[in-house]
């Protein structure tokens, strides 16, 4: 038994998303304690983004700004690609969902790029950390003008405005550490480069306290009541083929493009997140109040799901970098 589930989740960090899955439905953190947590995961994404600042050499974040081409194809990605992928589902299979949960698929796939789990997985799988970065700090900011314009054309929702509160959060937690860090660099830099063991800490800790927080908040708001049985599993397989076809077209594009490897990684995380941090606060300005659920609905099931897939697959491109790198130190 044990070894068949050391087959199907080879990295023993797939099984803690589980558990804590398991943890948060049947324990969420509410009241004090839900603040508490929250607290804690917003202290997290700081020292994370603190500690990458000042382990990136300036040459680097240079460097990873100026690659534009990059970056335009991570946002490609994000705004153009993932809500055409949407709008074919929801054409191709108008009656396997309700009009307002495909409402909010349609609002999962004009959501920006996650910032947090971008980074961590990208870190995890040896990418190009600095330009996951940039790219992502960008998607959430074009996501204030782009995301409302993107839901308007593909349900012919009206957006009223998104509020700036969660990109100034953006701004607070992750940009503003990681500008700090970098500065910092000339004394700290050397000590954060040796403790890569406190990076991969932060890195999966964040992880975990998002997806607790987000459990938590799901299962006190008693989302998973207002759908059918039925219904969640459709939608859970829905899902599930948005991921996938985004994780195989970001890889292709990326193979396609003659990009290194590290790029690829960046290419294939960020490109393929969506922003739960981002999505609640703009689905409760673009919809009303009985359809904010089935709205968030979707975003709460593929988060989780980009989540759990993306940790195995970025221990997988980890494990497969030294054997690459090795294999061009030959050639050369």
């Amino acid at each position: 038994m044990i070894a068949r589930l050391r087959r199907m989740f080879p990295d023993p960090f797939i099984l803690i998303l589980f558990a804590t899955v398991c943890v948060a439905s049947l324990l969420p953190a509410s009241g004090s304690f839900g603040v508490a947590i929250n607290a804690l995961a917003t202290a997290a994404i700081v020292v994370l983004f603190f500690l990458h600042g000042a382990k990136l050499s300036r040459d680097n974040l240079l460097q990873a700004v100026r690659h534009w081409r990059l970056h335009v194809t991570i946002l490609a990605l994000t705004f153009v690609a993932f809500p055409l992928l949407g709008l074919a589902l929801s054409l191709a299979l108008p009656r396997a969902l309700s009009p307002e949960l495909w409402e909010g698929v349609l609002f999962l796939c004009a959501l920006p790029s996650t910032v947090q789990s971008s980074i961590a997985f990208t870190s995890i799988a040896r990418g190009n950390v600095a330009a996951t970065v940039a790219s992502a700090a960008a998607s959430n900011l074009l996501a204030i003008a782009l995301t409302p314009l993107i839901i308007g054309f593909l349900t012919k929702a009206q957006a009223t405005g998104i509020s700036f509160s969660g990109i100034w959060n953006i701004v607070l937690q992750m940009l503003l550490p990681f500008v700090l860090g970098h500065l910092c660099r000339p004394w700290i830099g050397a000590w954060a480069a040796r403790r890569k063991a406190l990076l991969a800490i932060t890195d999966r800790g964040t992880i975990v306290l998002a997806v607790y927080s987000a459990f938590s908040a799901a299962v006190i708001g008693r989302l998973w009541d207002q759908v059918p049985l039925g219904s969640l599993g459709l939608l859970i397989l829905v899902c599930a083929v948005l991921l996938v076809a985004v994780l195989v077209s970001a890889s292709y594009v990326a193979r396609a493009a003659g990009f290194a490897r590290a790029d690829q990684i960046s290419i294939v995380f960020c490109g393929s997140k969506k922003s739960l941090v981002s999505g609640v606060p703009m689905a409760r300005v673009l919809f009303a109040g009985p359809h904010v659920g089935a709205a968030i609905l979707p975003l709460m099931i593929f988060h989780q799901l980009q989540l759990i897939v993306c940790a195995w697959l970025a221990r997988r491109y980890a494990a497969q970098t030294p054997i690459m790198e090795a294999a061009l130190t030959e050639r050369t």
